[in-house]
């Protein structure tokens, strides 16, 4: 089983037919970044017309039965998700809404602060707000998962102390590894562990030691280190693959309308426009590569088929249904 949990691709034809070639099972898809309700029912109805155009290739995840689905068929099951919580405005019954429309993840801050938490670009760290506290809590009744990829620490060891249910980081790396503001500390990843949630690594460039020039060997070091020491029950892949986007998309991803000017965040490593992928990472084929180097540094295969894909179907069916 292959789950990638987090990519936002130009998507096309020829991204699908990689995935298939590639035996990608699920991924999860973002669908919104600073787009208001309305906005983000658009991006679901371009979803909706992929789905009728290409059944062979994609369907619809909202369950993770879905993914034994798509397996069986042959095709790759899309779970959406929000990088931001703009499509819920300032309205806590809109995450209801979206969760029937079929998103299962949201992240409370994309880098700025938001109404419910504190991005990892801010100077300040306030927490969780009141508001926060209140949509946290509609989430886990709900079964929508609250991600914190983009939060500050504080904000993001608040969450995972106060929700009900195992919270995620969908796509990062330990800062310990290397020191970037959406990289991930180990206090950060312990709160996330110790209350049952998930975190998918990244190969993202700007998230990778060496950036582009990373190797494949010190990646996969680094998650068998980092499983070896938290528990690799709670780790997957979330690579945050970018595929065939112009680099006026990660300006619109990094500023949306909030400003006129570009506005990394202190400390950020982000430089204009999308960084070349590492040659061992480029498309939805090169999985293997992944699960092959996950061997060659001695994780066994139990461990390397949890990664690859187990640890997130397992997180899926725990925490996609309403509560009981």
């Amino acid at each position: 089983m292959l789950i990638d949990n987090l990519q936002y691709a130009n998507w096309s034809e020829k991204i699908f037919r990689q995935m298939r070639e590639g035996g990608v099972d699920a991924v999860h898809v973002t669908v919104a970044y600073h787009e208001n309700f309305r906005e983000a029912v658009l991006n679901l109805e371009q979803w909706n017309r992929w789905f009728e155009r290409y059944p062979d290739l994609i369907m619809k995840g909202q369950w993770a039965s879905d993914v034994d689905i798509a397996k069986a068929k042959g095709c790759t099951a899309i779970f959406f998700g929000f990088q931001n919580p703009s499509p819920i405005e300032d309205d806590i019954g809109l995450i209801e809404i979206v969760h029937t429309l079929g998103v299962r993840f949201m992240q409370l801050t994309y880098n700025n602060q938001s109404l419910l938490a504190t991005g990892c670009y801010e100077k300040e760290d306030t927490g969780i707000t009141r508001m926060g506290r209140q949509v946290i809590k509609e989430m886990n009744r709900i079964g929508l998962v609250v991600d914190m990829s983009h939060s500050a620490d504080r904000s993001t060891i608040e969450a995972a102390d106060l929700s009900a249910r195992p919270i995620a980081i969908t796509h990062a790396n330990p800062y310990s590894w290397l020191p970037a503001l959406r990289n991930k500390k180990d206090d950060v990843i312990r709160a996330v562990t110790k209350n049952g949630g998930m975190i998918g690594f990244s190969v993202y460039p700007h998230h990778l030691r060496g950036k582009s020039a990373c190797t494949l060997q010190d990646f996969c070091e680094m998650v068998a280190r980092t499983a070896d020491t938290f528990g690799v029950q709670h780790f997957g892949i979330g690579t945050d693959l970018c595929q065939d986007h112009s680099d006026s998309v990660v300006e619109w991803m990094r500023v949306g309308r909030w400003s006129k000017e570009i506005d990394y965040g202190e400390g950020s490593a982000a430089a204009p426009g999308f960084p070349p992928m590492p040659e061992w990472f480029t498309d939805n084929r090169d999985f293997g590569k992944i699960e092959n180097g996950l061997l060659a540094v001695g994780m066994n295969a139990e461990e390397v088929a949890g990664i690859m894909g187990r640890n997130w179907y397992r997180f899926y069916e725990d925490n996609f249904t309403p509560e009981k």
